[in-house]
């Protein structure tokens, strides 16, 4: 009977056995995470087999270390046991055996097993199975029992068998956590690759920095927790720093916030500027650098504080800061690398940025000055003037037109450098007299413009006068040579959307110009004299270059002949202008023209053509060689085309070597040196002389004079008309200095035998004036060629 008992028992047992594995194994199926596996062996698995404490340990194969992962003990007892040892090696205790050795073991009196340790609690039996798949050693299962013997072979049969089950069940999870992982660690790669592509395109897109540190921040708060943000420049020649983007509590707030020189030393940013190394700082760790005094707590204190500095250029850097203030919330090395490479490309973006404004304010300011140029004057007297259709009535606007006197003695006599100051120091003051609202800028040279929007009334314009005379009424101290300023004024008015920036701007110049030829410092308000004069200005500017094309310009010929022989040697080409319904205009009135528009250089051209058309015909016709000299723009020499054009000229009539020569005023040679001297030697192959017309009324040449590769001076009339009873100092000393640079001299405007009679004494080679011959035809001039005068 009793054997048959045992065995109805051990049926029960293994049925009961049979039970559990079955119900665990397919409880398996509906087992997701580690967590819930353990949870479910230590308190279903292990509780049925009748067991009271267990513990699952997991290894970490790398540091040969078993870590509890879960465990079990009586319930009456404590609610959640915890076994002593969280963390037991490899080569201790009996659990380190299994581990190490891979085998299962059933202990029935641990006392005598010296693997032993004890823990809280000492146990009397154990029994231990290694958790393994495909022969790895994935952990350990450790059942202890305070009854000796108190384990079977059965319990260690479905122990065996539950440990197999769960090992696979580990390795699946495992598996399946880190494809997981793998695939989360892929989308976040192709997040971050995506995102740092999109902000390297912003960066190389950005027009407008607003809208670029906005879509930024739109891409960084996607990769990382930036609620609150913020972007900052510092510019180290003002010393401020100008918050140019911040969010707060992701709201955006008005930026361009600007942090004072005295605020400035005691913030986070600051501090990162000077070292420049980023900052990863908890809420202790910032604490601690404003203990240390490195900066002062500003606002509310973050949970998390990442702020990276970044250069521009010598004279601009910045910082960008993210702050959590969510104690879940802290950034990590990861977001600091983010932040870093973002900093790079923000740096980027402000400096293609700032190189664009500065090439943007260089084409439309003036590089000496600083001020408006000519462009960007008439783009706003456009504009100003177009809203003049909705403007209040009798709203005006007002052009004013300077002209600095005397500005050309004071650079020739003490230098450009000199020159440079004073017009610098001018414009200062006069800086000092306009409102914000009005425009000044250099037109060129010395002449300068202020463009006065929204007149109500003219002694607003007569304020300004007053201010701009008073600024400018005391010496000025410029490299210790103390100078007085003063300037040319002309004014014009725009008081109708239909008016034109270009005319206002003619209509300033004219009134300047008037008041400049009535003396220093005055001002003079645009008329009808000057309208009428300025249409026929107009009127002769249309019609030069048809006056070119239709051939109404003719060459007159004044004799240059030997002081002491009075023989004919050349002759000085003077033109003249035949116009078809105007009759004869006088050089005076076209030239000055020609030159200020541009239209000089065609003119001057035709000219040198008509002249060389002229020496070809006497020459075909057998007089004897002579020397035709034409007066030519200083423009012509701001280009090596005019060396190539003349050359040309030569071959076109096959002039005689020498036989076309150049006259120029000094002013002209001095404005480029260089480029003059290239000119002048590009010609000599053609043996042509070049002659220095109107020497001595300037001062530029007799500091370059010898420089310049000139053949001839040309004393001024000037000069010759002081010629009485004796010689006069003047031409004595330019015959001198002619002497000295082996220079021919030419007189003009010799009207009197007895000037002819006084330079008959001295060195002067050459004279030309109305004594002997006003300027006359190319038929005339033919009597006078082989005839003495």
């Amino acid at each position: 009977m009793p054997n048959k008992v045992d065995i109805i028992t051990a049926l029960e047992v293994k049925t009961d056995q049979l039970s559990i594995i079955n119900q665990f194994s397919s409880s398996l199926l509906q087992l997701d995470t580690l967590d819930e596996l353990f949870e479910y062996v230590t308190t279903q698995v292990i509780n049925r087999l009748g067991f009271v404490d267990c513990v699952i340990y997991l290894a970490d194969t790398a540091n040969l270390t078993l870590i509890q992962a879960a465990s079990m003990g009586v319930a009456s007892e404590r609610k959640e046991y915890q076994a002593q040892r969280k963390v037991i090696r490899f080569d201790e205790g009996i659990t380190g055996y299994v581990a190490t050795t891979a085998k299962a073991i059933m202990i029935g009196d641990v006392t005598k097993d010296s693997r032993y340790i004890a823990d809280e609690r000492p146990a009397q039996s154990e029994i231990c199975v290694p958790l393994i798949y495909k022969d790895h050693v994935l952990g350990v299962i450790d059942c202890e029992h305070p009854i000796k013997n108190y384990f079977t072979n059965s319990h260690l049969e479905i122990l065996t068998t539950v440990a197999h089950l769960l090992s696979a069940k580990i390795n699946q999870v495992n598996t399946v956590n880190s494809l997981q992982t793998t695939v989360l660690q892929l989308n976040n790669a192709q997040k971050l690759e995506n995102s740092l592509l999109q902000i390297a395109n912003l960066t190389y897109k950005a027009k407008n920095l607003d809208v670029f540190f906005e879509s930024l921040h739109l891409i960084i708060n996607s990769l990382l927790p930036a609620d609150n943000f913020f972007i900052a420049l510092y510019d180290k020649q003002i010393d401020v720093l100008d918050i140019v983007y911040i969010v707060e509590e992701g709201i955006k707030t008005n930026s361009h916030q600007k942090i004072s020189k005295e605020q400035l030393k005691d913030t986070a940013s600051y501090y990162l500027l000077v070292t420049e190394q980023s900052l990863l700082l908890t809420n202790s760790e910032f604490l601690h650098h404003v203990e240390q005094q490195h900066f002062k707590m500003v606002g509310r204190r973050a949970e998390s504080w990442l702020g990276v500095p970044f250069r521009v250029n010598d004279r601009h850097s910045g910082v960008i800061v993210v702050q959590s203030y969510d104690k879940a919330l802290h950034y990590s090395q990861h977001d600091n690398a983010l932040l870093t490479y973002v900093s790079r490309q923000i740096s980027m973006a402000i400096d293609r940025q700032l190189a664009r404004q500065e090439l943007e304010h260089r084409a439309l300011h003036d590089d000496l000055t600083g001020l408006a140029n000519r462009s960007l004057l008439i783009e706003r007297i456009k504009h100003a003037i177009l809203r003049l259709a909705r403007a209040k009535k009798g709203t005006s606007h007002a052009l004013l037109y300077l002209d600095f006197d005397r500005f050309k003695s004071i650079n020739d006599s003490l230098g450009h450098e000199v020159g440079d100051h004073f017009l610098i120091k001018i414009c200062q003051l006069i800086k000092g007299t306009v409102r914000n609202t009005d425009t000044f800028s250099r037109l060129g040279g010395d002449e300068f413009a202020i463009f006065m929007e929204n007149i109500t009334h003219r002694n607003q314009v007569t304020d300004a006068l007053k201010r701009i005379q008073l600024a400018l009424s005391k010496p000025i101290n410029i490299d210790g040579h103390l100078l007085q300023a003063s300037t040319s004024i002309g004014v014009a008015l725009s008081d109708n959307e239909n008016d034109k920036a270009y005319i206002l701007l003619q209509q300033a110049d004219a009134a300047m110009y008037e008041a400049k030829s009535t003396g220093r410092g005055q001002v003079k308000l645009f008329n009808n004299i000057m309208r009428k004069k300025l249409k026929t200005h107009a009127d002769i500017e249309n019609d030069l270059q048809h006056g070119i094309e239709h051939n109404e310009f003719e060459l007159y010929f004044q004799p240059i002949f030997t002081i002491a022989t009075c023989e004919v040697i050349g002759f000085e080409a003077l033109v003249r202008w035949h116009h078809p319904s105007k009759g004869f205009v006088p050089p005076n009135d076209f030239i000055p023209i020609a030159e200020k528009t541009g239209q000089i250089i065609n003119l001057d051209l035709h000219l040198l053509d008509l002249a060389a058309q002229q020496i070809s015909t006497w020459h075909q016709q057998g007089h004897r060689f002579l020397k035709v000299t034409v007066n030519v723009s200083s423009r012509h020499f701001a280009s090596l085309d005019f060396v190539a054009q003349i050359h040309a000229i030569y071959n076109k009539y096959q002039l005689p070597l020498g036989s076309l020569c150049l006259e120029i005023t000094e002013s002209g040679l001095i404005e480029n040196l260089d480029l003059a001297t290239q000119i002048i030697e590009g010609l000599s192959p053609l043996k042509v002389k070049l002659c220095l017309d109107d020497f001595g009324t300037g001062y530029s040449a007799l500091g370059y004079l010898h420089q310049l590769p000139i053949h001839i001076l040309k004393i001024d009339k000037s000069f010759i008309d002081h010629l009485h009873d004796s010689a006069n100092p003047l031409v004595d000393a330019i015959l001198s200095l002619a002497i000295s640079l082996n220079l021919a001299v030419v007189a003009e405007g010799i009207e009197t035998a007895e000037q002819l009679a006084i330079l008959q004494t001295t060195q002067c080679n050459y004279g030309q004036g109305y004594l002997k011959s006003k300027p006359v035809t190319a038929q005339e001039a033919i009597l006078l060629i082989d005839a003495p005068l």
